[in-house]
C-alpha cells in the first residue's frame, strides 16, 4: 500500500470515527483532496485509492491537470477566482466554493448558459473578518445570495470559510458554528434555488472540530499528500 492510499484510509476512518462521535453518518461528510501543486500521478493514485472529489486553487493548474488525468474525478475549484478565468474552468468543475461577490456569479451564470451546463456553487464567507482572506461578509452574505439566487445556470448549495490559522485548532470551532449558524439563517429564508445542504470547512489540521459543527466537505490536503512544495 503507497503512501496516498495508506493516508486516505487513515483519514476516511477518521471522518468516519469524528462523525459518528458527533451522531451523524459518516456519509454526510465527503472528502475534498486538496491536490494544487501535486502531479496528476498522484491525483490518479489517490482516486485509485478510493477518492474522488479533488479540490484546485489555480485556474491554470486545473486546466492542465484535467486534461492528463484520465480518471473520472470530480474537480472543485476552492481557491480566489478570477471573472475573466470563468470561461477556462466551467465545462470542468463540478462545483465552485469560492463565489464572494454578484460579479463573479454573473459571468459564472454567462459562460454556463454558453455551454448549456449547471454549475454548483458555495458563497465564500470571510467570517474571520481577516483582511488576507478572500469572502464576502457574514453580514452581506445574506444579500448576496437573494442576488445570485435569480441567476441560471446555478445551484447555490451552502457555504465556504477559512477560518484563522492557530497552533491549538480547536479555537477554529467558533469560525465553524458562525458559518454553520449563517447557513441556518439563509435556509430559513426560502430563497428559490438555495438549498444550504453543503458547508465547506475544516483543513487537514482542524477537520475534527468542523465535523462536529456540521461540515459536509472537508478540504485535505497535506494530509494526504505530505508537505506541499511552494506554489
Amino acid at each position: 500500500m503507497n503512501s496516498i492510499q495508506t493516508n486516505i484510509t487513515k483519514i476516511n476512518h477518521e471522518i468516519a470515527t469524528y462523525a459518528a462521535a458527533a451522531g451523524r453518518e459518516p456519509s454526510s461528510v465527503r472528502l475534498v483532496a486538496v491536490s494544487k501543486t501535486r502531479s496528476s500521478a498522484d491525483v490518479s493514485a489517490a482516486f485509485h485509492a478510493g477518492q474522488i472529489i479533488f479540490g484546485e486553487n489555480y485556474v491554470q493548474e486545473l486546466v492542465c491537470k484535467a486534461s492528463e488525468v484520465t480518471e473520472p474525478v470530480e474537480w472543485h475549484f476552492i481557491g480566489h477566482l478570477q471573472s475573466n478565468k470563468v470561461r477556462q474552468i466551467v465545462g470542468i468543475v463540478s462545483m465552485i466554493h469560492s463565489v464572494d461577490r454578484i460579479s463573479l456569479a454573473e459571468e459564472i451564470s454567462r459562460q454556463c448558459q454558453k455551454l448549456g451546463k449547471v454549475c454548483k456553487i458555495l458563497i465564500q464567507v470571510n467570517v474571520s473578518g481577516e483582511a488576507t482572506k478572500s469572502g464576502t461578509t457574514s453580514g452581506d452574505a445574506l444579500n448576496l445570495v437573494r442576488q445570485v439566487a435569480p441567476l441560471p445556470n446555478l445551484e447555490i448549495m451552502g457555504l465556504m470559510t477559512m477560518p484563522p490559522l492557530f497552533n491549538n485548532p480547536e479555537q477554529a470551532r467558533p469560525y465553524f458554528k458562525a458559518l454553520r449558524a449563517l447557513a441556518d439563517t439563509i435556509r430559513l429564508e426560502n430563497i428559490p434555488a438555495v438549498v444550504m445542504e453543503e458547508l465547506s470547512m475544516g483543513m487537514s489540521g482542524d477537520f475534527s472540530f468542523a465535523i462536529q459543527e456540521g461540515t459536509t466537505l472537508v478540504r485535505i490536503g497535506t494530509a494526504i499528500f505530505g508537505q506541499r512544495f511552494k506554489s
